[in-house]
């Protein structure tokens, strides 16, 4: 239900849900104010801070991170879809998902990422994950995390870029273990060793389109 909007909160959430319906993912704050003639990006998320205060929208600190969840009696169903950035190298000394670590965003289902807002994509380089049904081009869905269980598939970083492999733990020894005979484990010292995040979720990408 929207009682207890006003009525351009009202207009605003069904230009949400409709945008969502037709596009799989939520419209950015620019075209929101262009779409009703607001001209500051603030006046925008006045309008869109309203809405999660009354339980409507979720949002998150990235583009595109609006996020349906409120019972709207909209009779169309909508996605719940979270765009999360696509990060691709990574500066020394700086968060992973920082402006200047990201290439892109992508639409992906909440039911993915657990309605997180710190999850991140990265995009497989290489065969080494073959038999893990892990491709190359394929992104990988990552829950920032810097504990890892034994045999958990996770992202690890080395040098200035992630790699993703299953971890095993012997002693003071970190292992990262391919998918793949082809290669052999990569041996790192436990101190030395720098977890990421767990791999919560796959996205595989056909001639161009993203598959999820």
């Amino acid at each position: 239900m929207t009682r207890g909007l006003t009525e351009k909160q009202r207009r605003i959430l069904e230009f949400l849900m409709e945008y969502v319906n037709e596009n799989g993912y939520p419209p950015s704050i620019r075209e929101i104010g262009n779409r009703f003639s607001i001209s500051s990006l603030r006046g925008v998320t006045v309008h869109l801070d309203a809405l999660e205060r009354k339980g409507m929208i979720k949002r998150a600190n990235t583009s595109r991170s609006i996020s349906i969840i409120g019972k709207t009696g909209a009779t169309a169903p909508t996605k719940n879809v979270q765009m999360i950035p696509h990060v691709g190298t990574i500066a020394a000394g700086v968060p992973i998902t920082a402006t200047q670590n990201i290439e892109g965003y992508i639409p992906v289902p909440q039911e993915m990422t657990g309605n997180s807002a710190n999850v991140f994509a990265l995009q497989v380089k290489g065969d080494s994950m073959i038999g893990a049904h892990i491709m190359p081009r394929d992104f990988v869905v990552i829950r920032p995390q810097q504990t890892a269980d034994n045999g958990d598939l996770v992202a690890v970083l080395l040098g200035d870029e992630a790699t993703v492999k299953h971890i095993q733990f012997t002693g003071k020894v970190v292992k990262l273990i391919a998918a793949n005979p082809a290669y052999d484990p990569i041996e790192i010292k436990r101190e030395d060793s720098h977890i990421i995040g767990k791999v919560v979720g796959l996205i595989r990408n056909y001639d161009g389109t993203i598959v999820m």
